[in-house]
């Protein structure tokens, strides 16, 4: 049962999209190595994560009013 309620709230999670800052961290840590210094400066904070996602969300929206 347990099982099951754990499945149920990932999944609630996800599709809320309040998982989306540790799958972030998930990519960020298999797609971006550090060969290269100075190609990346490292994660974005949880902070900068949900600025920079709230900005591409809402950048662009047109009101008629």
């Amino acid at each position: 049962m347990l099982k099951h309620l754990k499945t149920f709230w990932q999944a609630v999670r996800r599709l809320s999209g309040d998982d989306a800052y540790e799958r972030y961290l998930e990519h960020y840590a298999h797609c971006h190595t550090h060969e290269d210094p100075h190609e990346c400066e490292g994660p974005l904070s949880r902070a900068e994560f949900f600025k920079q996602w709230q900005d591409q969300k809402w950048n662009g929206i047109k009101r008629c009013c």
